[in-house]
């Protein structure tokens, strides 16, 4: 396998934001077909897609190990047993590590593999409204520092500092974005916008998706969303008002208590949000947010 080819692949796939593994073989023991070195990409339906490590036998194995390194995102070595049909079986049956699996050939080596999953970053998707925002400002540089690809959809904005992609179309249509299940969006529209943008982010499958506004335009949002046929499972969802209670009064205090809401979705916590009443100091809107249920 030449190396260019195999660095153009991989590179494909992360310009297509498709997870991967890449298995390497890093040792072996006795008798093997794969050699220190052999490499193979695993796509996400544990297929090997590029590339060997030795024979079906070590990569029917490392299928299995390469989707769960996908679901944990955690790299490890694998120790792959080629033993004969009794010694396999006897392994299999007596050997709980889970980082070791026994295979059936005759080839009597051990490969020693290391198991890398490769994920894209998650995005953090933020549509605006034009003019300065500290708060859109803020979240574009605190969504970085926290390793968040950064993607800002305003037609007009003021940013201290580049997002990773900017779309400033006056007329885009959001449909025609290619949203990601792991993705963050955050709506800060203002106003007339707010609804027709919920209304499509309802029909796309995203992580999160939270808004900052008033807890009376917050509600008439949602009442006019009802009417319009939009999913009650999506409005339940909905972070609006959004952030975690953490006492915000500036715009940069309200762009931690964002980000901490969206950290805590991402990692499976769900945080009491707070109600905060007025004007946000440095922003062009109040953050106002509804105090959590008893399930929250």
């Amino acid at each position: 396998m030449k190396q260019r080819d195999f660095t153009r692949f991989v590179d494909q796939l992360a310009e297509r934001r498709e997870p991967f593994v890449v298995a390497t073989v890093v040792r072996i023991h006795g008798s093997s077909l794969g050699k220190p070195g052999f490499k193979a990409v695993v796509s996400r339906e544990g297929r090997i897609v590029f590339g060997t490590i030795g024979g079906v036998c070590p990569e029917s194995a490392i299928a299995t190990m390469a989707m769960e390194a996908l679901r944990t995102g955690q790299a490890k070595i694998v120790k792959v047993h080629l033993e004969d049909a009794r010694s396999a079986l006897d392994g299999t049956l007596t050997n709980t590590n889970p980082d070791e699996v026994y295979v059936e050939t005759n080839c009597g080596g051990l490969m020693e593999i290391y198991v890398e999953p490769y994920l894209p970053a998650d995005r953090l998707v933020l549509i605006g409204q034009g003019g300065k925002d500290d708060v859109e400002d803020g979240l574009v540089r605190l969504g970085k520092t926290l390793g968040f690809e950064t993607i800002v959809i305003d037609h007009l904005p003021v940013l201290t500092e580049d997002p990773d992609m900017l779309i400033t179309d006056l007329d885009y249509d959001l449909n025609s974005f290619q949203f990601a299940e792991s993705d963050s969006v955050i709506v800060l529209t203002k106003g007339q916008r707010d609804v027709p943008t919920l209304e499509t982010l309802s029909g796309k499958k995203v992580r999160f998706v939270g808004m900052l506004a008033s807890a009376q335009r917050v509600a008439e949002d949602v009442e006019e969303l009802r009417r319009r046929g939009v999913p009650p499972a999506f409005l339940e969802a909905l972070h609006s008002p959004i952030g975690v209670e953490i006492g915000a009064i500036t715009a940069e205090e309200v762009v931690v208590s964002i980000m901490a809401d969206v950290v805590a979705t991402k990692r499976g916590k769900h945080l009491p949000h707070a109600v905060f009443l007025g004007k946000v100091v440095g922003a062009s809107e109040g953050l106002a947010r509804r105090k959590p249920s008893s399930s929250a």
